[in-house]
């Protein structure tokens, strides 16, 4: 691995021992085996550093675990396979609970980085790009469009949910059924008042 490398792992270390807001330049420094100083010459700054190793933690954990949950849908009818893939993510949360929580904990600070912004903004645009390529492989009947609409859908799920994973009670989210039936409500008939 290079300097770049070894900070991205030493900041993942760093932050899963301490937390991020107890994380010091020095202490990702020390576990990366690296001088301070390379932080900056490959970052910037330690809040770049932490929202990059976060990011690339998060997403490779649930962005591959969520590529899996996608391919074992494989010809199945469009709504069975996104309760299914809905039903799965509870399992994904809770193989990457520790990398969520200190997710979490940096989300502030990313809130008010214009910086991490345009990071993360990039993220999200190569997570759901890499997620509309899954359905596509894996749906071929899906058009481009479709698949990258609902890679938008299966995304902002898949955020909203774990944070609500992460605050709320066992079992307290809807499962892929619920969400497939409001979805086809919403796709059907007009809606009828009183």
């Amino acid at each position: 691995m290079g300097n770049r490398e070894d900070l991205l792992a030493g900041a993942r270390k760093a932050i899963m021992e301490r937390g991020v807001a107890k994380t010091t330049a020095r202490d990702i420094a020390n576990a990366a085996g690296v001088s301070l100083a390379a932080i900056g010459y490959h970052f910037g700054s330690k809040d770049r550093l932490i929202t990059e190793a976060l990011a690339e933690a998060l997403g490779t954990g649930i962005g591959d675990s969520m590529a899996e949950l996608i391919e074992e849908t494989e010809g199945r009818p469009m709504p069975e396979a996104f309760a299914s893939m809905i039903d799965g993510l509870p399992a994904v949360f809770a193989a990457n609970r520790e990398g969520m929580l200190a997710s979490m904990e940096n989300l502030l600070r990313v809130a008010r980085s214009p910086e991490s912004q345009r990071y993360m903004a990039d993220s999200i645009r190569h997570a759901t790009t890499d997620l509309a390529t899954n359905l596509r492989a894996t749906h071929p009947r899906l058009t481009q469009q479709q698949a990258e609409a609902i890679a938008g859908l299966y995304f902002a799920l898949t955020q909203g949910f774990s944070v609500l994973w992460m605050i709320s009670a066992e079992g307290a989210l809807p499962n892929g059924d619920t969400l497939s039936t409001a979805f086809a409500a919403l796709a059907g008939s007009p809606e009828t008042t009183g």
